[in-house]
């Protein structure tokens, strides 16, 4: 018996498909059937009820599984606490951070993190909300870096920037050449959006539902350069983060990002914020971190 083995049990245990677990655990199905299969033997106990369809855990799963989730939050606080107790501004810090964030803001925030913190070594863990917030919830991940709010239980939540979305057009489209957009000129607008599990579609899914805009059912893409590919080939329109906006825009990228005006009332925008367990033993160093990430992301 492993923890490697334990975090895959409780990993089943919270997706029900060995699948998903082994995607949110970053290793194939076979091999974490395997090894739970081995766990299973070495308790002498049966875990789940197996399907073709779904996965079931067994009253004796539950109980185990639960003593799990204790030792291994347990396991975490202490090997927090004792980082903590070596440098309190020092060691590992694990951050879980959302695709649609992550390729555009850490180029611009690592390198003040590294010259504030010098002892402190950054660990980086790129991840839709629900798994980032699972890693975080368990203490995998020290802290998340994502939109809010949240809204988990004992979860501390810092407002770091409010982020506009902007309006990306084709190049030919009717209304490129406005200088600014209002979100009523989204009715009638087909528009892509990412797929299933992105916070980012449900952001903007909701701004179109309530202009009247049309969501794409062509496409759904999987990372926000690929809506950037189909709207500039003409697929359909699209909302991108201010963030991801590039800093020059070349007439051979064929498309236009477009403001919403500012004094617009329901301007589309995400909130921005860091996250860390309410009972984490480097919560004054995460304020530090919180403040100085802050400070970055208003001079963007």
């Amino acid at each position: 018996m492993n923890l490697r083995d334990l975090r895959y049990l409780v990993a089943v245990a919270e997706y029900r498909h060995f699948g998903r677990a082994a995607e949110a655990c970053f290793v194939s199905q076979p091999t974490l059937s395997t090894q739970l299969k081995k766990l299973e033997e070495t308790l002498g106990v049966v875990l789940f009820e197996r399907s073709n369809r779904r996965v079931m855990l067994t009253p004796e799963g539950e109980q185990v599984v639960q003593q799990t989730q204790r030792i291994l939050v347990e396991l975490n606080a202490l090997t927090a606490l004792s980082e903590q107790l070596r440098d309190p501004m020092g060691g590992d810090l694990r951050i879980g951070i959302i695709p649609t964030i992550a390729p555009y803001l850490l180029p611009k925030v690592l390198a003040p993190l590294r010259k504030a913190f010098p002892n402190l070594k950054i660990q980086l863990t790129e991840g839709q909300t629900a798994n980032i917030t699972r890693m975080l919830k368990h203490g995998d991940l020290d802290a998340t870096l994502l939109a809010l709010p949240l809204g988990e239980e004992n979860v501390e939540e810092v407002a770091l920037l409010d982020e506009d979305f902007v309006f990306a057009v084709p190049a030919d489209h009717p209304k490129a050449q406005l200088a600014e957009v209002d979100p009523s000129d989204l009715e009638g607008e087909e528009v892509l959006l990412l797929e299933d599990g992105h916070c980012f579609r449900d952001q903007a899914l909701e701004v179109c539902q309530a202009h009247r805009g049309i969501e794409s059912k062509s496409y759904s893409a999987t990372s926000l350069e690929t809506l950037r590919q189909l709207v500039a080939a003409g697929v359909g329109v699209t909302l991108i983060p201010q963030l991801a906006v590039p800093d020059e825009v070349k007439p051979s990228d064929g498309l236009r990002y477009i403001p919403f005006a500012a004094n617009g009332q329901d301007r589309p925008m995400r909130t921005l914020g860091l996250c860390w367990r309410a009972s984490s033993t480097r919560g004054e160093l995460l304020q530090d971190v919180a403040t100085l990430l802050k400070g970055c992301m208003n001079t963007l």
